[in-house]
């Protein structure tokens, strides 16, 4: 049987040829030591299912059987392997043996493996001992192993993280080496058992980001984590980082132009050490620059995240007169953590290619050329990094007459399958798959269809997986579902009219298209279609569901045209049109590090939003645009979405518990300050540059703020809205300062999703509830064990944290609320997201859509499968007002694996296995699209 395994690592770091008779051999005698003698065919089933396991594991593809394996081995350069080692074998070994129910078999399996791994310790201990172990360094040159120079390293690089116990690091892992063991290998042990104590206590977590740092500051800098002159060699090593990044071609020339002297003496070293270490692995891993290589693997990190930081400073001031002070502002802002951009913009900001937007929207005109114009824009937003949202509503629908050939429409569905492939072709410039959006008006013919792109079942030429489809809803449809009406659908080419009216205007052109029907056309029950759509997104997680009345009847831009669609992530409502696509910049807000003292400090609060408005209006004038309709969109209206993240945070800080009214009152008195100073803070800079150019006869020249609106979409509706509507600030100063000087940009305000820029800043995802308190995140940088340190915290001062506090957390999939030894309030603070009601999370959108030009990516978590649970809370969406919602989150199949109990002397060593919590957007739970 062909392998694409080749070889696998041995103990002592040697790679040897992969034989998967050697497994069939071990097998076979743990069968024997417990008499099975009769064990060949058994033996040989379960290494078939062990090598299968290994590439699944460790193979380039995913794979489901032994025949992919052989099939696709052709394709698999043996250079671009990950190779498995000795132990990730066995336990899988390990693993098949109690899958299959042979645990007398397993036990002596393991117990083998622990006698031979004692046995190995005492000798590996001995030669440490007696100073006789030798480490291998790259150069082939070795050394003696010193237990003494590791602990003091230990010491100096957790100096201030009072829960790190050095002792029992080192103790760990001496037991991991072996005579000739590499030194990286060491470097890599000392990280994992870092890593592995995560559970125990966050200080572990910034320990393992500081032995990340180390690495960094010895391959970059030439010196230690600890060393005494690292503040004056990071800063003088800037100076020749911005010179070999020109060089090389990676940095911009202009940044040659500022004052680097100037600019390299405002580095703060020091605010390295507030990454934790998912936020320090995932910067290492995609966006710190690496040198040019055809080799990937060659391919060596030359920046360290201060210079990050500052390279995207110096990118966003590029175009400002005085460019070091903005620069520097800048960076105080980002180094702190008090706003991230997104990451388009940390991944090319000062870099030769400046393509520093978030978003684009386009809508599709009914007509080949249009539908194939479209898919080489979409390829072009794409290969630069951009998520795209697409209005398809204009398409005529399947059965529809073809005027020039005389011939019949095969209807959308076709034509998304194409968008489809095109989102899995064109695979964002190398870095990471497509990610498009599609859009559909529930009034089209092919609805019915649409709304099951995403089914795992039927016909597989009618289905589009790659993709995410959204729907957008009218105020008349649902008036129809609550009212138990008819739903009347059509093929755009026969209403045109449809697809230009929102509201009032809407509603009164498809009454007269029901009483006066085109000939292709169809009748159904408005709560059958409903039914449908909340089925399948129950199911898959799609279609979206966004309302068209909502969005354009509060839109600001409504004098200049129409929405017709939102985003990849829901948070962008922009008008698109055939000459206009969208095109949108995003940063997000840390209200974490905005409360201080017990409070939100609303000083530091104007600081940020005043300068992070200004980053976001920069990246305007200097953006790479792909298309000239994405540029002509830009500059004519200028938006742009400040958001914000670690929401969640700030309530832990407070103490405030998510299902409280407080939390409801928090959310729409931190989103008002936030609205109130990013709307002042674009006036103000109209009042510096000039407002943007179609500013004239918008909401905003007629006095009318996003509060306002609410009144306007409760008139068109004839209802109102479940939504408290106090207000706290003086808006006649903002609104006298908009008459005044006007707008620079057409909307401020989009909360994005952020889950990687949240990973980053190690703060909760936009204004998510937290996922879990403990659980195991796995991304495209590995395995992160997650935990809520505010919840330590908590516990900690009350005596409660503890080997066995941890263990029952763990044993009940991360929550605390059957923990007996928690005080109750403590665990109505802690609620997870599935424990908590998801009525106090519409409720607090709500407050906060009212404040928002724009709109949020909201996500509703259930754990029910009661169809009627699901239509309360999307009908208690609608009747809040709010504009658009995201995915619909289930609890996951697979929970937290429950290590208690099945195994008290391998606990710590076994792995929380849950389902990640996908705040993102994207199957790719680490698309970094939006944010």
């Amino acid at each position: 049987m062909e392998m694409i395994i080749t070889k696998i690592h041995k103990r002592n770091g040697e790679s040897v040829p992969f034989n998967e008779d050697r497994i069939k051999n071990a097998i076979m005698k743990a069968f024997y030591s417990q008499g099975y003698f009769e064990n060949q065919e058994i033996a040989k089933k379960l290494t078939r299912e062990v090598v299968l396991d290994i590439n699944r594991n460790f193979g380039q593809n995913k794979i489901s059987s032994i025949e992919e394996i052989q099939n696709q081995y052709s394709d698999i350069e043996e250079n671009h392997q990950k190779y498995p080692d000795v132990e990730q074998i066995q336990n899988i070994v390990e693993e098949k043996l109690m899958l299959y129910q042979y645990t007398d078999v397993a036990r002596a399996y393991i117990l083998y493996r622990n006698e031979h791994k004692k046995l190995r310790e005492e000798n590996n201990l001995r030669l440490i001992n007696s100073r006789k172990l030798k480490v291998k360094q790259e150069n082939g040159e070795t050394y003696l192993f010193s237990k003494d120079a590791l602990k003091n390293k230990l010491v100096n690089i957790s100096d201030g993280l009072k829960k790190v116990d050095v002792n029992a690091l080192l103790e760990n892992i001496c037991r991991g080496l072996y005579d000739g063991v590499l030194q990286k290998e060491i470097e890599h042990l000392t990280l994992k058992e870092a890593e592995s104590k995560i559970e125990i206590h966050y200080d572990y977590s910034s320990l393992a980001s500081r032995l990340l740092l180390d690495g960094l500051y010895k391959n970059i800098l030439q010196c230690s984590f600890v060393a005494k002159q690292l503040e004056s060699k990071y800063r003088k090593g800037f100076l020749q980082y911005i010179h070999v990044g020109i060089e090389n071609e990676l940095l911009s020339e202009e940044l040659k132009d500022f004052d680097l002297t100037k600019i390299s003496s405002a580095i703060v070293a020091e605010r390295d050490l507030k990454f934790h270490y998912l936020g320090m692995q995932t910067i290492c891993d995609r966006y710190l620059l690496k040198t040019r290589n055809k080799d990937v693997s060659l391919k060596k990190i030359f920046e360290l995240p201060q210079w990050l930081w500052m390279r995207v400073a110096m990118g966003l001031a590029v175009k400002e007169k005085n460019k070091e002070e903005r620069a520097i502002e800048f960076y105080h802002v980002l180094s702190r953590f008090y706003l991230t951009s997104s990451s388009p913009t940390l991944f090319n900001s000062g870099t030769q290619f400046m393509q520093l937007s978030s978003c684009y929207i386009n809508t599709v005109e009914d007509s080949l050329e249009g539908i194939f114009k479209n898919y080489s824009d979409n390829a072009q937003l794409s290969k630069w990094a951009g998520g795209i949202g697409t209005d398809w509503t204009r398409v005529r629908a399947s059965g529809s007459a073809i005027k020039g050939t005389n011939g019949v429409s095969t209807g959308i569905i076709p034509f998304i399958k194409i968008f489809n492939d095109v989102a899995i072709a064109v695979n964002q410039g190398g870095k990471r798959r497509g990610a498009m959006a599609a859009y559909l008006e529930n009034w089209h013919l092919d609805i019915d269809e649409f709304v099951e792109l995403k089914k795992n079942t039927g016909d597989e030429r009618r289905r589009a997986h790659d993709i995410h489809p959204a729907v957008f809803i009218s105020d008349l449809f649902m008036k129809r579902v609550r009212s138990d009406g008819d739903w009347m659908l059509f093929s755009p080419d026969d209403t045109p009219e449809l697809h230009t009216l929102y509201g009032k205007d809407f509603e009164e052109k498809y009454l007269w298209y029901e009483a006066n029907p085109p000939i292709v056309h169809r009748v159904i029950k408005a709560s059958d279609l409903w039914r449908k759509i909340l089925t399948m997104l129950y199911e898959t997680g799609h279609p979206w569901i966004t309302f068209k009345d909502a969005i354009n009847v509060r839109n600001p831009q409504a004098h200049v045209g129409m929405v017709h669609s939102s985003n990849l992530c829901t948070e962008i409502t922009l008008n698109t049109s055939l000459e206009e696509t969208a095109v949108c910049n995003l940063a997000s807000l840390n209200l974490s590090n905005m409360i201080t003292g017990g409070r939100l400090n609303q000083d530091r609060l104007k600081r940020t939003i005043t300068t992070g408005i200004r980053m976001l209006d920069n990246v305007i004038d200097i953006n790479f645009y792909p298309t000239k309709e994405a540029r002509k969109s830009n500059l004519n209206h200028r938006p742009i979405g400040l958001g914000l993240m670690g929401y969640h945070d700030a309530l832990f800080k407070l103490g405030i518990p998510y299902s409280s009214d407080r939390q409801v009152e928090f959310a729409d008195e931190s989103m008002e300050l936030i609205a109130y100073h990013a709307i002042l803070a674009s006036s103000k800079l109209a009042k510096e540059k000039s407002s943007y150019l179609s500013f004239k006869g918008s909401k905003w020249d007629k006095g009318i703020l996003p509060y306002d609106t609410l009144a306007l979409l409760e008139e068109n509706r004839g209802a109102k809205l479940k939504v408290d509507k106090s207000i706290r600030l003086d808006w006649d100063k903002v609104k006298e300062h908009i008459k005044k000087y006007g707008m620079r940009n057409s909307n401020c305000m989009a909360i994005a999703p952020t889950a990687t820029i949240a990973n980053i800043t190690g703060v909760t995802p936009c204004v998510e509830p937290l996922y879990k308190n403990i659980y195991m995140k796995e991304n495209l940088s590995g395995n992160f064990f997650i935990i809520n340190r505010y919840l330590i915290d908590k516990l900690e001062r009350l005596d409660l944290w503890n080997r066995d506090t941890i263990d029952l957390i763990k044993l009940n999939n991360g929550s605390v609320a059957d923990v007996a030894s928690i005080p109750e309030k403590i665990k109505l603070e802690f609620k997870e997201v599935h424990e908590i009601e998801q009525e106090w999370i519409i409720k607090a959108a709500a407050c906060r859509s009212k404040w928002i030009d724009q709109s949020a990516s909201t996500n509703l978590f259930l754990d029910t499968t009661r169809g009627k649970r699901v239509d309360e809370i999307y009908q208690l969406v609608w009747e809040s007002g709010l504009k658009t919602t995201y995915y619909l989150r289930t609890i996951a199949a697979s929970q937290v694996t429950k290590t208690v109990g099945i195994n008290k002397e391998n606990l710590e060593k076994k792995a929380i296995k849950q389902n990640q919590a996908q705040a993102c957007a994207i199957d790719d739970p680490d698309c970094e699209v939006c944010q």
